[in-house]
């Protein structure tokens, strides 16, 4: 990292980048298989075409196909053009950022991201925060100026690679998505946090939640499939629940946090926790700020100057034991009787951990319209498709 961040002016005059092409999405969701490492290597090539360089695009590609490795097919390749690319496009994305350190306390880091491509900067905060680990037993690399990470998830389980415990926890900038309970205009964002465990030989415990009951990526992608939602989820501004996930965008309905109409105030508080840790720790944008009392009660503000946190924690730099202790906790819960015999016991993180396993060996299903989008992109930008894996 250069201690000196890259100024926005010295970056290179804008390109005459072709229109990012879309595909209309429909209701039926047929799907192609792709292979990872294929995919990695397109959209590591697309995001160099935005001036990203080399090895932080294949970090970058790593962490956006990681949504669709582990079945968060809202969290990822769905957003390439719907979201990354137009952050670079719109200059709200620096490819040259160089994040430079604020504040170096040992075991504590201040970051400023100076608009770095999230997808990779979140990555780097971690990777920081294990290294202090390594030494102190715990690293905590607290970033501002950042932009959207993607799955919150895939950066918390670098730590997990190192033997450690990795939370992520990150605010939305100033854009604000969700009310307060009792509240008439949207203050916080989603606020998403990850805690992920290494589980002692067993699948990787990974917790990977927006504080919302659903982040938006999952409603827009509803939306775009003419899914209905769950109750629970949108609500109109009398109180009633709302199914059509199309409502939010139309701004016909807002977004509730966890719990309910009973348990709100839980999700509400782990919203407010993440706000603390992700943005007023690092001096990010705030999305509880009086700017947003002029709101009509729909999404306002834009996700810049993102927060967040990256905290590693070794168990092997305090004891000894944790790898066998974490294995009986996982094993147990694994093992616990079930219910229902046809569904045995498991915990987050595992099912996600089964399904990148037979993606990796399989392909990674995409959906045919989403491929389309892939390979209408690849014409734009004259690069070739990521070839189909052809059943045999």
């Amino acid at each position: 990292m250069n201690p000196t961040a890259s100024p926005a002016t010295d970056a290179p005059p804008a390109q005459p980048y072709p229109p990012v092409p879309r595909v209309a999405r429909q209701p039926a969701r047929a799907a192609v298989r792709v292979r990872h490492d294929d995919l990695l290597d397109f959209v590591a090539a697309v995001f160099t075409t935005r001036g990203l360089a080399p090895e932080r695009a294949r970090e970058a590609a790593a962490a956006l196909c990681y949504g669709d490795l582990v079945g968060m097919t809202s969290h990822g390749l769905a957003n390439l053009t719907r979201l990354y690319l137009p952050l670079f496009d719109e200059g709200r994305v620096d490819p040259l950022a160089e994040p430079s350190v604020l504040a170096d306390r040992g075991a504590a880091v201040l970051l400023d991201a100076d608009r770095a491509l999230g997808l990779w900067a979140a990555g780097l905060a971690m990777e920081i925060a294990a290294g202090r680990a390594s030494t102190y037993g715990v690293g905590l690399v607290s970033v501002r100026g950042g932009t959207h990470l993607g799955c919150a998830g895939h950066h918390a389980l670098r730590a997990v690679e190192y033997g450690m415990v990795g939370v992520i926890a990150s605010n939305c900038g100033r854009q604000r998505i969700a009310r307060p309970p009792g509240g008439a205009v949207a203050m916080l964002g989603t606020n998403p946090i990850s805690v992920a465990a290494p589980a002692g030989g067993h699948p990787p415990f990974v917790l990977d939640m927006s504080t919302t009951a659903m982040p938006t990526g999952r409603v827009r992608q509803a939306a775009r499939h003419g899914d209905v939602l769950p109750e629970g989820v949108l609500a109109g501004d009398d109180g009633a629940p709302v199914t059509d996930a199309a409502a939010f965008d139309e701004g016909r309905a807002h977004l509730l946090w966890l719990g309910g109409q009973a348990g709100q105030y839980k999700g509400f508080g782990l919203g407010v926790a993440v706000e603390v840790l992700a943005a007023l720790v690092s001096g990010a944008g705030l999305g509880a700020h009086p700017d947003a009392h002029d709101g009509d009660g729909g999404p306002s503000g834009r996700d810049d100057d993102i927060g967040f946190l990256a905290l590693a924690v070794a168990p092997g730099a305090l004891r000894e034991g944790m790898e066998g202790d974490a294995a009986t906790m996982f094993g147990a819960l694994l093992g616990c009787p079930p219910a229902d015999p046809g569904s045995p016991v498991s915990y987050p993180g595992w099912h996600e951990h089964r399904r990148a396993e037979q993606h990796r060996r399989s392909g990674v299903p995409l959906a045919t319209d989403l491929y389309d989008e892939l390979a209408a992109l690849a014409a734009a930008t004259g690069l070739d498709a990521p070839a189909l894996v052809v059943e045999r």
